[in-house]
């Protein structure tokens, strides 16, 4: 079986849609050596985080030929990459982050496409109107004309059939899970120096307004002892943050960190004494994953598909509410019981976010579709 994958986000993406396609890919590819993995992609950037393309001889990286697509690259990956995928004799094409080549439902290529979210439908405040209508259309069109389509999360599922009107049986839902880095028991992990506090509260996240880090920031005004880790970067939500920090105060106790690697994220989450991930909306929360993994507890946002990636043993509050923010780190650090059960419990519950499982349903949802092909 050859099957090709949009690997836009793999090699240009750091976060998120990046690391949902590269750890998928490494996966599946290490999985089923047998089948033949094409990687299509416009561009080709030097990313550490891709190191194992190069022991994996059942991987091949296309790139747009022809000068003009060299140049219009979007044009390639909308349009021209059927040249490609027909050349290549592919049989499932799987767009990993929301989109689809257009006409690729004329052909006899199989397709599958991952929807993470569609926060610009549910929060379009967020998102200036060029870009919602261009989501609108790629991803209306994706989940109407691929063949079967994967979401992150039954909250996401659901999503797409209320806001898209697509029929429940097209759509699978498959967690992710994370990077092997975050399941790692060895302790050298833990002895990483970032030169972080002793005791601090975690956040990983972009930031944006969405991601609500400026609540936490206030929560952290009230606790006058606690200090507060922050991994992300921004633009202008992250200078509003600044400004409040400056304003009152809290230069001392609040560290920002930006690209770091995968090993030192891993340290900063086993180290600290919270997660804290306060966003309004998401598709997934890779981060409550990872954290639950590195036995952190994790303090996120009530309803959605937060408590489809947390379980039972995390704590669930209005991420709005600075009030609550501040009574569940006071319970949590307050509470060695409550703090022990919340480790073993959420650890307990990460595991079922497995690599294996994932290449499981994969593997169904590829051959179902081969074998419809052949029939």
């Amino acid at each position: 079986m050859k099957i090709g994958y949009d690997a836009k986000r793999a090699f240009e993406n750091q976060t998120g849609l990046g690391n949902y396609s590269r750890d998928l890919i490494n996966n599946y590819s290490l999985s089923n050596p047998k089948f033949q993995i094409l990687l299509f992609a416009s561009k080709i950037f030097q990313n550490k985080r891709l190191d194992f393309l190069k022991s994996r001889d059942n991987i091949k990286i296309i790139k747009p030929k022809k000068f003009f697509y060299q140049f219009f690259q979007s044009i390639w990956r909308s349009f021209g990459i059927l040249i490609d995928l027909k050349k290549e004799k592919v049989d499932i094409f799987h767009g990993l982050s929301h989109e689809i080549p257009f006409g690729i439902d004329k052909t006899k290529i199989k397709t599958v496409v991952t929807i993470h979210d569609l926060i610009f439908l549910r929060l379009p405040q967020y998102f200036n109107i060029f870009d919602r209508l261009i989501y609108y259309y790629k991803v209306k069109y994706a989940c109407k004309r691929s063949d079967k389509i994967i979401a992150i999360s039954n909250q996401t599922k659901s999503d797409i059939i209320q806001l898209f009107k697509i029929d429940s049986k097209k759509i699978e839902v498959v967690y992710q899970s994370c990077n092997s880095v975050f399941k790692s028991q060895k302790k050298n992990i833990i002895k990483i120096d970032l030169g972080l506090p002793k005791n601090y509260i975690l956040y990983v996240s972009s930031i944006e307004e969405r991601k609500n880090l400026l609540t936490l920031i206030k929560a952290l005004k009230i606790m006058k002892s606690k200090n507060l880790v922050v991994i992300g970067d921004g633009k202008d939500y992250k200078e509003k943050c600044m400004d409040y920090i400056k304003n009152n105060n809290l230069q001392k106790r609040i560290y920002f960190k930006n690209n770091l690697n995968l090993e030192e994220i891993a340290a900063a989450y086993r180290n600290a004494s919270i997660l804290v991930y306060p966003s309004i909306y998401e598709g997934f929360g890779i981060p409550i994953l990872e954290a639950l993994y590195s036995k952190t507890p994790v303090i996120t946002t009530k309803g959605g598909c937060f408590e489809e990636a947390g379980g039972t043993h995390t704590k669930y509050v209005d991420t709005k509410n600075i009030d609550e923010i501040v009574s569940a780190i006071k319970e949590i650090e307050d509470n060695p019981n409550i703090r022990k059960e919340m480790i073993n419990n959420g650890y307990a519950h990460a595991k079922t976010f497995c690599d294996k499982s994932v290449n499981d349903k994969l593997n169904n949802i590829y051959s179902d579709l081969v074998n419809e092909s052949r029939s």
